[in-house]
């Protein structure tokens, strides 16, 4: 890739990695609910005034809207509201991952191969090492559930993206964020009540609103907007690989700015999850060099 797409790639990284310390810091004065309705709205408007909406059927940009907005983090955000640490929720939510090629597989007859089914026994295996840490204080089993509900929402999210093709993915995102902050702002009314979002808007901070601020035109608008078109300039073999830096860049921000603590099972959860990702995007590599030496 060219060192601008380099540079572009860093800043997606870096980008999700420290949203979940940003996370943590809105939940500190904004509900979740309402902090999803918040975001989404500033990620439409007044942003749909100037983007076109991209040339698909509306039932596809509703169901981008439902799956990779409202049904991500509706979970994510609560998953992390009920004690999901920062740092684990970067990890756990790349489960993603796996769920995508589940579905493509039940839904659009999409192979399954032996470095699929492999990688994800490996981060299986992780995740229940990770679960095993919830009884220890750094996490709650609903917020562990949570996230993998949460990391199933973006992988239906990817399936509804490659159906639609090649497409505007900035209007896509522009467009899409048109249908979360409706049912977000509706639950919170229900759940959270009118008295708690008068609340947190009346005694919100510089720092929610930095917050919202980032989640909204870094997190979502830059980095899917970014995340788009190196997809469509680059293969997905090249591209996908770098998403496995965003747990590493969670975790370390996380650590060094909300001075989370993880059980050394959690660490070595993680370091298991983190090697059946890598099987997963590197085992055809994988595969054929080993076939290559053999023959040899």
């Amino acid at each position: 890739m060219p060192l601008k797409d380099w540079l572009a790639a860093l800043v997606i990284v870096c980008a999700w990695g420290i949203n979940f310390v940003v996370i943590k810091l809105a939940l500190d004065e904004i509900p979740p609910l309402l902090l999803g309705a918040l975001r989404f709205t500033f990620v439409a408007f007044p942003a749909i005034l100037f983007v076109k909406r991209p040339q698909l059927p509306w039932r596809i940009i509703v169901l981008y809207g439902l799956t990779i907005s409202f049904g991500q983090f509706v979970f994510l955000f609560t998953a992390m509201y009920v004690g999901m640490p920062a740092g684990l929720a970067s990890l756990v939510l790349q489960s993603q991952a796996f769920f995508t090629v589940l579905i493509a597989a039940l839904l659009l007859g999409e192979g399954v191969y032996r470095h699929n089914i492999l990688g994800m026994g490996v981060a299986v295996l992780g995740l229940v090492f990770i679960q095993q840490g919830a009884t220890g204080g750094s996490m709650t089993l609903l917020g562990f559930v949570l996230t993998l509900l949460a990391a199933l929402s973006w992988a239906s999210g990817n399936i509804v993206a490659k159906v639609a093709g090649k497409v505007d993915m900035l209007g896509l995102v522009i467009w899409g964020a048109l249908i979360p902050p409706i049912p977000f702002l509706a639950m919170s009314w229900a759940l959270e009540g009118p008295q708690a979002i008068q609340e947190s808007l009346s005694q919100i901070t510089y720092v929610g609103v930095a917050a919202v601020t980032y989640l909204a035109l870094v997190a979502t608008v830059i980095g899917y907007v970014l995340w788009g078109r190196l997809l469509t300039r680059h293969p997905a073999s090249k591209v996908a690989p770098l998403t496995l830096l965003v747990p590493v860049i969670g975790l370390v921000s996380a650590a060094w700015l909300l001075g989370e603590q993880l059980q050394a099972v959690q660490w070595l959860g993680g370091a298991i999850v983190m090697l059946g990702l890598i099987i997963n995007v590197f085992g055809p590599r994988f595969m054929l060099r080993l076939r290559t030496i053999l023959r040899a």
